[in-house]
């Protein structure tokens, strides 16, 4: 049993080592290492954009908030593709075109060429944002593999989440942007066509019918109900859920450096009819999980995070359900991979080049790329052994970090002429900073409002405020 298990993962892995030698390139500059000397086509912009989007989360993580608390949580879901559409919309096309006029590989050089800010404020404050909220995200996917490894092996959680930061480095460190694109169509497809599946399967194996196997006279009171009750208050709490975790799609560097790898602006609206249909077909199947569990499992589980791994383990061969289970490794992979690469990116090229050595080569820059690697993921990997947090708790509190921090000024600097570099230092900082803290205030005042809502009203306002009176006054002509 436990060779049938190793073989499936080691043949999943293998897959993933392949992709990795088939994309390597020999000679790599920065460029090509932190955006793939913006050379992709369309098909592979839409699914790394959409793979590094979902991690652990995708099939444990949100599948476990539908099955404790009902249908009414999937509008997150909902939200999600109905930003993330505004953010193919408008967002993606203006940063591919800003970031190629400034020559720009990441998000805080383009801020810093925008805002012709030569203090390297702007820099600093966004690599230490990055740093903060990104080995917590990171950590979160850690702990998701450590949790399914544990499952999986019976192997201890230590030992778990070891084994994940083994199999996350390699092909990262060898490859760059490029593996990534190609590691992430593989893996996409590959989570799409499990997640819808196992829920079927399940349905019609189990169950014989979708309406038996949410049939609302087994299921608990009111977790079949659409739209929650906030005591006559439904349809701002239903905006609630979708803000709070929707808004965040406008500042998600792993998700935006996407965006500025394509190769042809005009092919940004084949990539966006791509990526939302696969969103679309994955966030659904995750829902179905989750709502098909709650009949499913006779008694409650230990730990909800689970309720996917478990209905695996239950339906399916050993060998057949520890391949299907690779699809979280594929999700995990494919996001925390993305997030390495961007903060190790910032730290190269924000901190050593700007602050230490404003003369590095490209292939100096490359190999303090690659060694941030290995420290942001040994950092994170210590976070992740603490378990301080569920996934979905991780996610969401790094998340709501980053698009309070970034969403902002990356809207405000695309399409507003009217900003500055104290603006856009002040709006940074605070967003960051209130996102961070909210779950504090949220405990001391017993109150439930999501993160990113106070992070982002107070980010965008500060950017307008500070702007305004920081601005150089006209000259009047006599």
């Amino acid at each position: 049993m436990i060779f049938e298990k190793f073989l499936a993962i080691a043949i999943y892995i293998v897959v993933l080592l392949a992709i990795a030698g088939f994309s390597y390139k020999k000679r790599q500059t920065s460029s090509d290492y932190i955006l793939g000397g913006r050379s992709m086509g369309y098909l592979l912009t839409a699914l790394a954009a959409h793979a590094s989007d979902m991690s652990s989360w995708l099939l444990m993580g949100y599948p476990a908030v539908i099955y404790e608390k009902g249908l009414k949580q999937s509008w997150i879901a909902i939200g999600l593709i109905f930003f993330m559409f505004l953010n193919w919309q408008f967002i993606a096309p203006a940063i591919r075109k800003a970031t190629e006029k400034y020559n720009s590989m990441t998000l805080s050089s383009f801020f810093e060429s925008r805002f012709q800010d030569t203090s390297g404020v702007i820099r600093i404050l966004t690599a230490l944002m990055l740093f903060v909220f990104y080995t917590i995200y990171i950590s979160a996917g850690l702990t998701g593999l450590g949790l399914l490894i544990e499952s999986i092996f019976g192997f201890n959680y230590l030992l778990g989440i070891t084994i994940g930061i083994c199999i996350v480095i390699p092909y990262l460190f060898i490859g760059g942007y490029v593996t990534l694109a190609w590691t992430d169509l593989f893996q996409g497809l590959f989570l799409m066509v499990v997640c819808l599946f196992v829920p079927l399967f399940v349905i019609f194996d189990k169950f014989g019918s979708f309406s038996a196997a949410v049939d609302p006279g087994k299921l608990h009171s009111g977790m079949l109900s659409l739209f929650p009750d906030f005591s006559g208050k439904t349809m701002l709490g239903v905006l609630g859920i979708m803000a709070g975790w929707g808004l965040g799609y406008f500042g998600q560097p792993h998700i935006i450096t996407k965006f500025m790898g394509i190769k042809n602006v005009s092919e940004m609206r084949k990539a966006q009819i791509v990526g939302l249909s696969w969103q679309t077909v994955t966030l659904f199947a995750a829902t179905l999980i989750g709502l098909i569990a709650i009949n499913y499992y006779k008694t409650p589980l230990e730990d909800s995070q689970l309720v996917f791994v478990t209905m695996v383990g239950n339906v399916f061969p050993v060998f057949l359900a520890t391949f299907v289970l690779c699809a979280i490794f594929a999700a995990t992979i494919s996001t925390v991979d993305s997030q390495i690469l961007v903060l190790a990116s910032s730290l190269a090229e924000d901190v050593y080049k700007r602050a230490f050595h404003k003369n590095a080569t490209s292939k100096q820059v490359l190999l303090v790329s690659r060694l941030s690697v290995f420290f942001v993921s040994l950092l994170a990997y210590l976070i992740a052994y603490l378990k301080l947090d569920t996934i979905f708790a991780l996610v969401s509190y790094a998340w709501s970090g980053l698009g309070a921090t970034f969403g902002p000024i990356l809207i405000l600097g695309l399409f507003s002429k009217k900003t500055n570099k104290y603006g856009a230092g002040a709006g940074i900082f605070l967003g960051g900073t209130l996102a961070g803290t909210w779950p504090y205030i949220n405990k001391i005042f017993h109150i439930s409002i999501p993160s990113i809502i106070p992070g982002f009203c107070i980010s965008l306002i500060a950017i307008l405020v500070v702007s305004y009176f920081t601005q150089k006054p006209k000259l009047e002509l006599k």
